[in-house]
């Protein structure tokens, strides 16, 4: 009965398998056909690998070459892309930071209210962010009026609407929750000898946290900082509300942008490109940090 149940296992992580794997195959071999092959060769080997048909004279390479730059250059992509590694960066830096300093208190020290407080925090991930929108959306608003006034003796504006700083500001604070959720049952797995010789030792607690405990929990702030970095990387209902210059989208804008134009003009070729371009980044990040994103969850479910 272990035997088939084990088999039985095996064939159901197959199935899954197959569904994550082949659809984004699916999108890689895509990419590489050019219009017309999608006209006359849809769901077969792309001919970049077999050749081109006889009485076709469009190179399969010069195709594969012309869905790359049209979606790197023509469709802006270059520029979208640039946005969302900058705001997808400085937001993980402000998050990591806020909620790796608020997580170590709340784990490691006792003081009336902690707990209040740290169900405060984590309440957050109670409420749906698409609430959140219409209030967001007037409190920038005014405070962009508000900052604007304070700011126009020095001849500065503040604006928060179609503005990468604004979207890195609602980015982090609404990933405050999760991240301080996951960071907090981290650090209380740390033990508290350590804290206790860096204290004896001279050490006072920035010193101790800074040196000593941030670079034990560095697993638990890898496994943060992948799912965070997902989450930015495709976020797209904020910056679409948020965004409306061409200049200042990120890669998902840009996306969607694409996507609707293919409709109208059958260049499938160039919406898998740009596809490609970006789902690529995420595959790399956790190829290279998944051994850390398991031993961080594995770690962090345990308590000290």
């Amino acid at each position: 009965m272990n035997t088939v149940l084990k088999y039985a296992m095996y064939a159901l992580l197959g199935l899954w398998l197959l569904a994550v794997v082949v659809p984004i195959a699916w999108v890689g071999v895509s990419s590489l056909r050019s219009s017309a092959e999608f006209v006359q060769n849809p769901f077969g080997v792309p001919w970049l690998f077999t050749g081109a048909p006889e009485g076709v004279s469009v190179s399969p390479w010069d195709g594969v070459k012309a869905n790359y730059a049209k979606a790197w250059t023509e469709s802006h992509f270059s520029r979208f892309f640039l946005n969302s590694v900058l705001v997808t960066i400085v937001s993980l830096a402000g998050i990591l930071g806020v909620s790796a300093m608020a997580a170590y208190v709340l784990a490691r020290f006792a003081f009336p209210g902690r707990r209040i407080l740290y169900l405060y925090f984590i309440s957050g991930m109670m409420i749906p962010a698409q609430l959140l929108l219409v209030p967001l959306f007037f409190q920038f608003s005014t405070l962009s009026e508000l900052g604007s006034a304070v700011l126009a003796p020095l001849g500065l504006e503040l604006q928060l609407h179609d503005s990468l700083t604004g979207l890195i500001i609602l980015y982090i604070a609404l990933s405050l929750s999760f991240t301080i959720l996951v960071l907090t049952g981290f650090f209380r797995t740390l033990p508290g000898e350590l804290r206790e010789a860096a204290i004896i030792d001279g050490c006072n607690e920035f010193q101790v946290f800074w040196h000593v405990m941030l670079p034990l929990a560095r697993p638990g702030l890898v496994t943060a900082a992948i799912f965070n970095f997902i989450g930015l990387w495709n976020e797209y209902i904020f910056a679409l509300v948020f965004v409306s210059s061409t200049e200042k989208k990120t890669l998902p804008l840009g996306l969607a942008s694409v996507s609707m134009q293919a409709q109208y003009k059958t260049d499938f070729g160039l919406m898998f490109a740009a596809l490609v371009i970006v789902i690529v980044p995420t595959l790399i990040v956790y190829a290279v940090l998944q051994r850390r994103l398991t031993q961080g969850i594995t770690t962090g479910a345990l308590k000290g």
